[in-house]
């Protein structure tokens, strides 16, 4: 029984990968998104990073790989995760409410062209959502990280990645994957290997 189990959520996760490997347009958006944080990052903006519980985890993942590094050693990039101060979490939720968690974060730290990646496996988290709304009126370019039916975030993200899966655990495989993919993007075009003794 429990190999079996085992087995089921192995192939429960390869089956949502197949999937984006087999959407062109799922693919092309992973690219585009790669690309914007690409042009906001050579242009000395940076990337800000938020969401809920695993997705918390996610976002501070992401940009730990960014700070620090992916593959090589480099020079750092500026990424920042919303979700790693404790006083300030605690802070802005007892005075302001948690909803607005993320954009008071924004409004102290983000500048028109910087890059705001909001991650919620459901697209319905109202902190990222509120968060995603100031970037959208304030110039931050607002990329979403999601699930299938994740509409209501989609239509506030210039860009969208919407896994096509509705479990929680399967989107938040896929999310992680997805950063790294986009990590390994980031880094190979802005420094390249040649760069590795940095």
């Amino acid at each position: 029984m429990n190999n079996e189990f085992i087995q089921k959520q192995l192939q429960a996760s390869i089956s949502v990968k197949e999937k984006i490997l087999e959407n062109d347009a799922l693919i092309s958006m992973i690219g585009k998104v790669a690309n914007k944080c690409i042009d906001a990052l050579s242009k000395g903006q940076k990337i800000l990073l938020a969401g809920n519980g695993g997705s918390a985890a996610d976002a501070q993942h992401i940009a730990a790989e960014l700070v620090s590094q992916y593959e090589f050693k480099r020079a750092p990039l500026p990424a920042m995760a919303l979700t790693t101060d404790t006083s300030i979490l605690t802070a802005i939720s007892n005075d302001y409410g948690y909803e607005k968690l993320f954009a008071r974060q924004l409004q102290a730290n983000a500048v028109k062209g910087d890059v705001f990646i909001g991650i919620s496996t459901s697209g319905n988290s109202p902190n990222v959502l509120q968060a995603l709304q100031y970037a959208q009126i304030s110039g931050i370019i607002t990329i979403g990280l999601t699930g299938a039916h994740g509409d209501n975030m989609a239509k506030l993200c210039e860009l969208c990645i919407k896994i096509p899966s509705i479990s929680t655990p399967r989107i938040q495989e896929a999310h992680i994957t997805i950063g790294h993919i986009l990590c390994g993007m980031i880094e190979n075009t802005i420094y390249g290997r040649q760069n590795e003794t940095l």
